[in-house]
């Protein structure tokens, strides 16, 4: 795993400070902030190491940035998708909205 997933990030964070925060343990391939209403205040940061994800999450949990508290966990795929062979995009999308529906998202 290598995908550190991010909450209680302020609304006016850019990606230039979190990677700036995120970088200090290790390469990072990607990070994805979150801009909708319903995914803004977090994050995604995608490290090129396994190791350098988990020594982030160890450091950055509860960590205070920008006057907030941190919270950092390991982003998990979902494996049922995988194992059911939901592979195409649409696919993807169907469960997506199948499960928005059944949450009342």
């Amino acid at each position: 795993h290598r995908i550190v997933f991010v909450k209680n990030l302020s609304f006016k964070v850019t990606t230039e400070e979190l990677f700036d925060l995120f970088g200090r343990f290790g390469a990072i391939r990607q990070i994805r902030l979150g801009d909708s209403q319903q995914t803004r205040g977090t994050a995604f940061v995608v490290y090129e190491s396994a190791v350098d994800a988990k020594q982030a999450l160890d450091k950055l949990q509860g960590f205070n940035f920008q006057e907030r508290y941190l919270v950092c966990l390991m982003h998990q795929v979902d494996k049922t998708l995988l194992a059911s062979g939901a592979s195409s995009l649409e696919q993807r999308q169907q469960a997506l909205d199948a499960a928005k529906e059944k949450y009342n998202i």
